[in-house]
């Protein structure tokens, strides 16, 4: 009896592992898997986020954006020429979306857009997501809107 509960215990615990790529992150499932149903997973909260319309996420301290316009992410600094990353689009999860783009050069970048509003810190104005941005090794924390957006007047 001891030993039926001993190995009902070790397949139980089996059963709860997930498979792990060498850098320990989850696996990805193999090639032959079946295909899981795409979940529906809502945008980030505080304001619907259209996807399909271009969004700006700024900074400042030092100063940047990031101007998302279909697969293209242009990064914007006063200290460098613009530069141009390209994503398959965004992956939506509960309250954020993140793209991870590459620029022709082989640079990477994370932006990542979370749901909920955030201030700029030098305006009253506020915004409808909060950004952080991982580039060249350099983290960037700010905010994102709607590009169409960003001409209208601040919101007290």
């Amino acid at each position: 009896m001891k030993r039926a509960a001993v190995s009902a215990l070790a397949l139980l615990s089996l059963t709860a592992c997930q498979p792990q790529a060498p850098d320990g992150k989850p696996a990805e499932a193999p090639a032959d898997a079946p295909a899981a149903a795409p979940a529906a997973a809502p945008p980030p909260t505080g304001s619907s986020m259209d996807l399909s319309k271009p969004i700006t996420a700024l900074g400042t301290e030092p100063f940047w954006s990031v101007v998302v316009d279909g697969t293209t992410l242009t990064l914007k600094r006063p200290d460098a020429p613009d530069k141009a990353f390209t994503a398959p689009g965004a992956v939506i999860q509960p309250g954020r979306a993140t793209w991870v783009a590459k620029a022709a050069d082989g640079a990477q970048l994370t932006l990542t857009l979370y749901g909920g509003e955030c201030g700029d810190g030098m305006s009253d104005r506020r915004y409808p997501w909060t950004a952080e941005v991982a580039v060249l090794d350099q983290a960037l924390r700010g905010c994102a809107i709607p590009s169409a957006g960003i001409t209208a007047a601040p919101t007290p």
